[in-house]
Protein backbone atom coordinates (compact mmCIF):
# COMPACT_ATOMS: atom_id res chain seq x y z
CA UNK A 1 0.00 0.00 0.00
CA UNK A 2 0.71 3.75 -0.81
CA UNK A 3 0.52 6.21 1.90
CA UNK A 4 0.63 10.21 1.75
CA UNK A 5 -0.01 12.95 4.44
CA UNK A 6 -3.34 13.90 5.55
CA UNK A 7 -2.93 16.79 8.48
CA UNK A 8 0.41 15.56 8.96
CA UNK A 9 -1.04 11.87 9.52
CA UNK A 10 0.64 8.52 6.96
CA UNK A 11 -2.81 7.40 5.20
CA UNK A 12 -3.37 4.95 2.68
CA UNK A 13 -4.06 6.37 -0.88
CA UNK A 14 -7.14 4.22 -0.83
CA UNK A 15 -9.75 5.02 1.55
CA UNK A 16 -12.85 2.50 2.28
CA UNK A 17 -15.94 4.29 2.39
CA UNK A 18 -18.97 2.89 4.41
CA UNK A 19 -21.63 4.00 2.93
CA UNK A 20 -22.25 1.54 0.36
CA UNK A 21 -21.91 -1.86 2.52
CA UNK A 22 -23.67 -5.05 1.00
CA UNK A 23 -27.09 -5.84 2.35
CA UNK A 24 -29.25 -8.60 3.66
CA UNK A 25 -32.21 -6.81 2.06
CA UNK A 26 -31.97 -4.62 -1.19
CA UNK A 27 -34.53 -2.39 0.25
CA UNK A 28 -33.08 -1.21 3.42
CA UNK A 29 -29.98 0.68 3.83
CA UNK A 30 -29.96 -0.50 7.68
CA UNK A 31 -29.55 -4.12 7.12
CA UNK A 32 -25.74 -4.44 6.46
CA UNK A 33 -24.59 -7.78 5.49
CA UNK A 34 -22.51 -7.90 8.64
CA UNK A 35 -20.26 -11.32 7.72
CA UNK A 36 -19.74 -10.36 4.31
CA UNK A 37 -18.97 -6.44 5.45
CA UNK A 38 -16.72 -7.61 7.96
CA UNK A 39 -14.35 -10.02 5.94
CA UNK A 40 -13.88 -6.86 3.83
CA UNK A 41 -13.13 -4.44 6.43
CA UNK A 42 -10.53 -7.01 7.49
CA UNK A 43 -8.81 -7.65 4.50
CA UNK A 44 -8.58 -3.91 3.45
CA UNK A 45 -7.04 -3.46 7.03
CA UNK A 46 -4.49 -6.59 6.55
CA UNK A 47 -3.42 -4.93 3.40
CA UNK A 48 -2.55 -1.50 4.58
CA UNK A 49 -5.84 0.30 4.26
CA UNK A 50 -5.47 2.57 7.56
CA UNK A 51 -8.54 4.42 6.72
CA UNK A 52 -12.18 4.47 7.01
CA UNK A 53 -14.78 7.11 6.07
CA UNK A 54 -18.28 6.79 7.56
CA UNK A 55 -21.28 9.66 9.08
CA UNK A 56 -24.21 9.61 11.07
CA UNK A 57 -26.54 9.12 8.50
CA UNK A 58 -24.95 6.28 6.18
CA UNK A 59 -26.95 3.55 5.70
CA UNK A 60 -29.79 4.91 7.69
CA UNK A 61 -27.46 5.56 11.02
CA UNK A 62 -26.34 2.23 11.11
CA UNK A 63 -22.56 2.65 9.49
CA UNK A 64 -20.90 4.25 12.33
CA UNK A 65 -22.27 1.18 15.07
CA UNK A 66 -21.00 -1.13 12.43
CA UNK A 67 -17.87 0.09 11.72
CA UNK A 68 -17.06 -0.45 15.24
CA UNK A 69 -18.17 -3.72 15.82
CA UNK A 70 -16.28 -4.71 12.33
CA UNK A 71 -12.34 -2.92 13.68
CA UNK A 72 -12.55 -4.06 17.01
CA UNK A 73 -9.54 -4.85 18.14
CA UNK A 74 -8.33 -3.58 14.70
CA UNK A 75 -9.20 0.34 16.01
CA UNK A 76 -5.85 1.06 16.79
CA UNK A 77 -4.38 0.16 13.17
CA UNK A 78 -6.84 2.66 11.73
CA UNK A 79 -7.93 6.28 11.20
CA UNK A 80 -11.40 6.57 11.58
CA UNK A 81 -13.43 9.84 9.84
CA UNK A 82 -16.55 10.78 10.66
CA UNK A 83 -19.24 13.82 9.76
CA UNK A 84 -21.62 16.09 11.58
CA UNK A 85 -24.77 16.16 10.37
CA UNK A 86 -24.74 19.79 9.51
CA UNK A 87 -28.70 19.82 8.33
CA UNK A 88 -29.51 18.08 11.41
CA UNK A 89 -28.19 20.50 13.97
CA UNK A 90 -30.58 22.68 14.86
CA UNK A 91 -29.05 24.50 18.09
CA UNK A 92 -25.49 25.20 19.47
CA UNK A 93 -26.00 22.25 21.77
CA UNK A 94 -26.13 19.71 19.52
CA UNK A 95 -23.48 19.79 18.48
CA UNK A 96 -21.78 18.20 21.18
CA UNK A 97 -24.98 15.89 21.14
CA UNK A 98 -24.34 14.48 18.01
CA UNK A 99 -20.25 14.68 18.60
CA UNK A 100 -20.95 12.39 22.04
CA UNK A 101 -23.26 9.75 20.40
CA UNK A 102 -20.96 9.40 17.28
CA UNK A 103 -17.58 8.84 19.94
CA UNK A 104 -20.44 6.10 21.49
CA UNK A 105 -21.49 4.51 18.42
CA UNK A 106 -17.81 4.27 17.11
CA UNK A 107 -16.79 3.11 20.45
CA UNK A 108 -13.89 5.69 20.58
CA UNK A 109 -12.40 8.29 22.83
CA UNK A 110 -11.59 10.16 19.98
CA UNK A 111 -12.30 10.67 16.24
CA UNK A 112 -9.53 11.17 14.00
CA UNK A 113 -11.06 13.10 11.46
CA UNK A 114 -14.06 14.91 11.71
CA UNK A 115 -16.10 16.90 9.34
CA UNK A 116 -18.96 19.23 8.76
CA UNK A 117 -21.21 17.37 6.29
CA UNK A 118 -22.01 18.16 3.02
CA UNK A 119 -21.03 22.05 3.17
CA UNK A 120 -22.71 24.64 0.67
CA UNK A 121 -23.20 28.36 1.13
CA UNK A 122 -26.60 28.04 2.56
CA UNK A 123 -25.61 25.87 5.57
CA UNK A 124 -23.06 27.89 6.25
CA UNK A 125 -25.08 31.02 6.01
CA UNK A 126 -28.08 29.41 8.49
CA UNK A 127 -26.33 26.98 10.50
CA UNK A 128 -22.17 27.15 10.59
CA UNK A 129 -22.36 30.75 11.33
CA UNK A 130 -25.08 31.28 13.77
CA UNK A 131 -24.17 28.39 15.61
CA UNK A 132 -21.00 28.51 16.07
CA UNK A 133 -20.08 25.57 14.53
CA UNK A 134 -16.16 26.11 13.61
CA UNK A 135 -16.08 27.18 17.16
CA UNK A 136 -17.11 24.24 18.61
CA UNK A 137 -14.81 22.24 16.14
CA UNK A 138 -11.41 23.92 17.49
CA UNK A 139 -12.51 23.40 21.05
CA UNK A 140 -13.71 19.44 20.98
CA UNK A 141 -10.05 19.42 19.39
CA UNK A 142 -8.66 21.30 21.95
CA UNK A 143 -10.62 18.57 24.38
CA UNK A 144 -8.65 15.68 22.61
CA UNK A 145 -12.08 14.52 20.95
CA UNK A 146 -10.92 15.25 17.74
CA UNK A 147 -7.88 14.95 16.55
CA UNK A 148 -7.72 16.62 12.95
CA UNK A 149 -11.10 18.92 11.28
CA UNK A 150 -12.32 19.48 8.05
CA UNK A 151 -15.31 19.49 5.91
CA UNK A 152 -16.76 17.93 2.75
CA UNK A 153 -18.37 19.91 0.30
CA UNK A 154 -21.48 20.45 -2.64
CA UNK A 155 -21.75 23.92 -4.39
CA UNK A 156 -19.70 25.84 -6.75
CA UNK A 157 -16.64 27.27 -6.82
CA UNK A 158 -17.27 30.60 -5.39
CA UNK A 159 -19.14 29.36 -2.48
CA UNK A 160 -15.82 26.25 -1.85
CA UNK A 161 -13.40 29.59 -1.85
CA UNK A 162 -15.26 31.20 0.83
CA UNK A 163 -15.92 28.30 2.84
CA UNK A 164 -12.12 28.10 2.62
CA UNK A 165 -11.06 31.13 3.72
CA UNK A 166 -13.43 31.48 6.80
CA UNK A 167 -11.63 29.44 8.70
CA UNK A 168 -7.59 29.46 8.69
CA UNK A 169 -7.94 26.45 11.00
CA UNK A 170 -9.00 24.60 8.33
CA UNK A 171 -6.79 21.36 7.94
CA UNK A 172 -8.27 19.16 4.93
CA UNK A 173 -11.46 18.90 2.70
CA UNK A 174 -13.19 15.96 1.10
CA UNK A 175 -14.86 16.82 -2.40
CA UNK A 176 -16.26 15.47 -5.33
CA UNK A 177 -14.21 15.00 -8.23
CA UNK A 178 -12.90 12.23 -11.37
CA UNK A 179 -12.22 12.70 -15.05
CA UNK A 180 -15.44 13.64 -15.71
CA UNK A 181 -16.37 16.25 -13.09
CA UNK A 182 -13.22 18.37 -13.76
CA UNK A 183 -15.50 21.50 -13.79
CA UNK A 184 -18.61 20.19 -11.70
CA UNK A 185 -18.66 22.17 -7.84
CA UNK A 186 -15.83 22.46 -6.81
CA UNK A 187 -13.83 20.63 -9.49
CA UNK A 188 -10.21 20.96 -10.19
CA UNK A 189 -10.09 25.18 -9.44
CA UNK A 190 -11.45 24.03 -6.41
CA UNK A 191 -8.77 20.97 -5.85
CA UNK A 192 -5.85 23.20 -6.92
CA UNK A 193 -7.43 25.94 -4.64
CA UNK A 194 -7.50 24.18 -1.50
CA UNK A 195 -3.86 22.53 -1.80
CA UNK A 196 -1.99 26.25 -2.40
CA UNK A 197 -3.89 27.16 0.94
CA UNK A 198 -2.24 24.28 3.25
CA UNK A 199 -5.03 22.33 3.00
CA UNK A 200 -5.30 18.60 2.29
CA UNK A 201 -7.73 17.01 0.16
CA UNK A 202 -9.73 13.69 0.04
CA UNK A 203 -11.44 12.64 -3.43
CA UNK A 204 -15.12 11.59 -2.91
CA UNK A 205 -16.76 9.79 -6.16
CA UNK A 206 -14.02 8.51 -7.83
CA UNK A 207 -15.85 6.24 -10.09
CA UNK A 208 -18.94 8.52 -10.25
CA UNK A 209 -21.45 6.40 -8.26
CA UNK A 210 -19.93 3.08 -10.35
CA UNK A 211 -20.71 4.83 -13.37
CA UNK A 212 -16.87 4.95 -14.88
CA UNK A 213 -16.01 1.56 -13.27
CA UNK A 214 -18.63 -0.19 -15.45
CA UNK A 215 -18.97 3.15 -18.25
CA UNK A 216 -21.16 3.13 -21.37
CA UNK A 217 -19.74 1.10 -24.23
CA UNK A 218 -19.20 4.17 -26.37
CA UNK A 219 -16.56 5.81 -22.95
CA UNK A 220 -15.04 2.39 -22.80
CA UNK A 221 -14.44 2.21 -26.16
CA UNK A 222 -11.96 5.92 -25.54
CA UNK A 223 -10.16 3.53 -22.88
CA UNK A 224 -7.14 2.13 -23.51
CA UNK A 225 -8.01 -2.14 -22.64
CA UNK A 226 -4.37 -2.42 -20.62
CA UNK A 227 -5.99 -0.88 -17.73
CA UNK A 228 -9.69 -1.31 -16.83
CA UNK A 229 -11.98 1.59 -16.52
CA UNK A 230 -12.10 1.56 -12.44
CA UNK A 231 -8.46 1.48 -12.84
CA UNK A 232 -8.15 4.33 -14.70
CA UNK A 233 -10.74 6.65 -12.57
CA UNK A 234 -8.27 6.11 -9.63
CA UNK A 235 -5.16 6.69 -11.74
CA UNK A 236 -6.36 10.27 -12.93
CA UNK A 237 -6.64 10.87 -9.04
CA UNK A 238 -3.80 9.47 -8.01
CA UNK A 239 -1.69 11.06 -10.50
CA UNK A 240 -2.47 14.37 -8.94
CA UNK A 241 0.36 15.62 -6.18
CA UNK A 242 -3.01 17.60 -4.42
CA UNK A 243 -4.64 14.40 -3.96
CA UNK A 244 -4.22 12.38 -0.48
CA UNK A 245 -6.96 9.98 -0.70
CA UNK A 246 -9.63 8.39 -2.97
CA UNK A 247 -12.40 7.23 -1.31
CA UNK A 248 -14.36 4.09 -2.56
CA UNK A 249 -18.03 2.67 -1.40
CA UNK A 250 -16.67 -0.83 -1.75
CA UNK A 251 -20.04 -3.38 -2.31
CA UNK A 252 -17.98 -6.80 -2.87
CA UNK A 253 -15.03 -8.48 -1.81
CA UNK A 254 -13.91 -8.12 -5.50
CA UNK A 255 -13.92 -4.12 -5.33
CA UNK A 256 -11.78 -4.56 -2.42
CA UNK A 257 -9.09 -6.96 -3.83
CA UNK A 258 -9.40 -4.68 -6.93
CA UNK A 259 -8.97 -1.05 -5.81
CA UNK A 260 -6.20 -2.43 -3.55
CA UNK A 261 -3.97 -4.03 -6.28
CA UNK A 262 -4.63 -0.74 -8.20
CA UNK A 263 -3.10 1.65 -5.05
CA UNK A 264 -0.22 -0.35 -4.71
CA UNK A 265 0.22 1.03 -8.03
CA UNK A 266 -0.68 4.71 -6.98
CA UNK A 267 2.32 7.45 -7.90
CA UNK A 268 2.45 11.06 -8.69
CA UNK A 269 2.75 11.86 -12.20
CA UNK A 270 2.01 8.40 -13.13
CA UNK A 271 0.30 9.12 -16.25
CA UNK A 272 1.64 10.68 -19.68
CA UNK A 273 0.07 13.60 -21.56
CA UNK A 274 -1.26 11.23 -23.98
CA UNK A 275 -3.07 9.30 -20.78
CA UNK A 276 -4.84 12.19 -19.67
CA UNK A 277 -5.80 13.12 -23.70
CA UNK A 278 -7.72 9.93 -23.44
CA UNK A 279 -9.26 10.61 -20.19
CA UNK A 280 -10.66 14.11 -22.07
CA UNK A 281 -11.66 12.14 -25.09
CA UNK A 282 -13.45 9.57 -22.80
CA UNK A 283 -15.26 12.81 -20.71
CA UNK A 284 -16.50 14.18 -23.81
CA UNK A 285 -18.00 11.19 -25.12
CA UNK A 286 -19.68 10.39 -21.35
CA UNK A 287 -21.28 14.18 -21.71
CA UNK A 288 -23.26 13.35 -24.61
CA UNK A 289 -25.28 11.27 -23.02
CA UNK A 290 -25.60 11.79 -19.53
CA UNK A 291 -28.75 13.00 -18.47
CA UNK A 292 -28.65 12.87 -14.83
CA UNK A 293 -25.35 13.21 -12.18
CA UNK A 294 -26.90 10.79 -9.70
CA UNK A 295 -24.42 8.95 -7.98
CA UNK A 296 -26.84 6.52 -6.25
CA UNK A 297 -25.75 7.83 -2.92
CA UNK A 298 -28.98 6.97 -1.54
CA UNK A 299 -29.28 10.44 0.65
CA UNK A 300 -32.73 10.83 -0.97
CA UNK A 301 -33.90 7.51 0.43
CA UNK A 302 -36.50 6.26 1.32
CA UNK A 303 -39.22 8.43 -0.28
CA UNK A 304 -42.56 8.53 1.51
CA UNK A 305 -44.25 7.45 -1.90
CA UNK A 306 -41.87 4.34 -2.51
CA UNK A 307 -40.15 5.22 -5.06
CA UNK A 308 -36.71 3.88 -5.68
CA UNK A 309 -35.03 7.29 -6.92
CA UNK A 310 -31.56 5.84 -7.64
CA UNK A 311 -33.00 3.08 -9.72
CA UNK A 312 -35.56 5.12 -11.61
CA UNK A 313 -32.58 7.67 -12.79
CA UNK A 314 -30.31 4.34 -13.41
CA UNK A 315 -33.28 3.26 -16.05
CA UNK A 316 -33.58 6.49 -17.47
CA UNK A 317 -29.79 7.43 -17.72
CA UNK A 318 -29.70 3.72 -19.69
CA UNK A 319 -32.33 5.28 -22.74
CA UNK A 320 -29.25 7.38 -23.62
CA UNK A 321 -26.77 4.15 -23.79
CA UNK A 322 -29.19 1.24 -24.76
CA UNK A 323 -32.19 3.30 -26.24
CA UNK A 324 -35.84 4.03 -25.16
CA UNK A 325 -37.26 0.91 -25.59
CA UNK A 326 -35.15 -1.16 -23.85
CA UNK A 327 -34.84 1.69 -21.27
CA UNK A 328 -38.97 1.60 -20.95
CA UNK A 329 -39.13 -2.31 -20.34
CA UNK A 330 -36.70 -2.02 -17.54
CA UNK A 331 -38.94 1.10 -16.44
CA UNK A 332 -42.01 -1.17 -16.66
CA UNK A 333 -40.53 -3.89 -13.74
CA UNK A 334 -40.78 -0.69 -10.95
CA UNK A 335 -43.03 -1.70 -8.65
CA UNK A 336 -43.68 2.44 -7.94
CA UNK A 337 -43.62 4.11 -11.20
CA UNK A 338 -42.32 8.15 -11.58
CA UNK A 339 -45.87 9.82 -11.60
CA UNK A 340 -46.23 8.62 -7.97
CA UNK A 341 -43.79 11.58 -7.22
CA UNK A 342 -46.13 14.01 -5.11
CA UNK A 343 -43.11 16.76 -5.11
CA UNK A 344 -42.79 16.67 -1.20
CA UNK A 345 -38.94 17.61 -2.18
CA UNK A 346 -37.88 16.06 0.74
CA UNK A 347 -35.28 14.17 -1.71
CA UNK A 348 -34.33 17.67 -3.46
CA UNK A 349 -33.59 18.96 0.41
CA UNK A 350 -30.61 16.50 0.78
CA UNK A 351 -29.63 15.77 -2.70
CA UNK A 352 -25.77 16.87 -2.76
CA UNK A 353 -25.97 16.92 -6.43
CA UNK A 354 -28.65 19.52 -6.15
CA UNK A 355 -31.19 17.20 -8.60
CA UNK A 356 -34.45 18.83 -9.43
CA UNK A 357 -35.95 15.05 -8.47
CA UNK A 358 -39.30 16.07 -8.62
CA UNK A 359 -39.28 17.75 -11.84
CA UNK A 360 -37.27 14.89 -13.41
CA UNK A 361 -39.82 12.27 -12.36
CA UNK A 362 -42.53 14.15 -14.25
CA UNK A 363 -40.05 14.04 -17.43
CA UNK A 364 -39.49 10.59 -16.66
CA UNK A 365 -42.82 9.17 -16.65
CA UNK A 366 -43.71 11.26 -19.90
CA UNK A 367 -40.36 9.95 -21.21
CA UNK A 368 -40.66 6.22 -20.21
CA UNK A 369 -44.35 5.55 -19.46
Amino acid sequence: MKYRKLAGEDVSVLGFGCMRFPLTDSSDVKTIDKEKSIEMIRYAIDHGVNYFDTAYVYHGEASESFLAEALGDRRKDVKIATKLPTWMVKTEDDFDRFLDEQLKRLKTDHIDFYLLHALDRDRVEKTVKPLKLIEKLNRAKAEGKIKHIGFSFHDDINAFKEIVDMNPDWEFCQLQFNYINTYYQAGLEGLEYAYKKGLNVIIMEPLLGGKLANPAPQVREKLDPSRTPAEWAFDYLWNREEVSITLSGMSLMDNVRDNISYAEKAEINMLSDADLNMLKSARAEFEKIALVPCTKCAYCMPCPFGLDIPGTFEIYNRSATQGVIAASEMYAELPVKADKCRKCKKCESVCPQSIKISQLMEKISADLG
